[in-house]
């Protein structure tokens, strides 16, 4: 058992283990979070992603089909969008990525759409912009073996389990020379989930919606922040550009709130930083 129902352990490349699911249990909807999600390591290891983010949604596709499941909410992200025109960005913005894991997933959006066109299956596409935080009363949160998001990084320098933050370039066209995100709070992306399945129960037609709080935060604000909310200084030194970054990724998701009824419950940096210090202490004996 997990905390909030039953699990079963299956993988997404092996169609008997999706076949079984889907004759064990009666499943009206499938949310679709398994990816491979690391930028840096999609551009040196590629196949990894596109074996594990797009062959295996097909597989996923295939098993809904065979068991006449039509309604899927899936994880995307602002990856597909590229090097923006203009920020903040919007759904109609030209998606254009410049690194393998956004080329993925937008791939998988794109399968969607033909399976929704030829089949009869209703998605919709949740593109996040920079998922942050962990559950506000500290039950469950974020633990990789090898962190590749920002603000568990600055935590883990500010801990001392790392000697300092690298921050990849520092002559980008952004107040600070720093790249600005839009971090937005996992809790608030939790709701939009749901209000994403209601809005396909309901009989909302396929779609694609931005995640984001609609403001940007470059790299040395999160640090700042972090060390106010920890009360401890956090070393960092600058290092040259990665590939497949972009100065400055921020949401524009009007529609998200106008469609779904989405309303960001925790938008605020400091506060999205002190639900992931809480659980990052909790975790980690700090």
């Amino acid at each position: 058992m997990v905390q909030w129902g039953e699990f079963f352990k299956g993988d997404l490349a092996n169609p008997g283990d999706l076949s079984r699911c889907f004759k064990k249990y009666k499943i009206s909807a499938v949310i679709h979070f398994a990816a491979s999600i690391a930028v840096p390591e999609s551009v040196v290891d590629p196949a990894k992603y596109y074996r594990n983010n797009v062959t295996n949604t097909l597989n996923l596709l295939d098993a809904m089909r065979a068991a006449k499941v039509k309604k899927l909410i899936f994880s995307s992200t602002a990856a597909t969008y590229g090097d923006p025109v203009k920020n903040p960005i919007r759904e109609i913005h030209p998606q254009r990525p410049i690194n393998p894991y956004g080329r993925t997933k937008l791939m998988c959006e794109q399968v969607m759409a033909d399976y929704c066109a030829a089949y009869g299956l209703k998605y919709v596409a949740l593109r996040y912009f920079n998922a942050s935080g962990a559950d506000p009363v500290g039950e469950i949160g974020p633990m990789q073996k090898e962190e590749t998001h920002l603000i568990p990084i600055v935590l883990d320098a500010a801990m001392g389990r790392r000697l300092c933050v690298n921050i990849f370039g520092s002559n980008y066209k952004t107040p600070d020379g720093t790249c600005r995100r839009d971090y937005v709070h996992v809790a608030d992306l939790a709701t939009a989930h749901l209000l994403a399945l209601r809005y396909l129960d309901k009989g909302g037609k396929s779609d694609v919606f931005n995640l984001g709080n609609g403001r940007g935060f470059s790299v040395l604000e999160v640090i700042k922040t972090a060390g106010k909310v920890t009360g401890l200084k956090i070393p960092f030194k600058i290092s040259s550009r990665r590939f497949g970054d972009p100065a400055e990724l921020v949401a524009a998701s009007s529609r998200a709130r106008s469609v779904l009824g989405w309303r960001p419950e925790y938008a605020d940096l400091e506060t999205i930083i002190n639900h992931a210090w809480v659980w990052h202490r909790k975790q980690l004996g700090g």
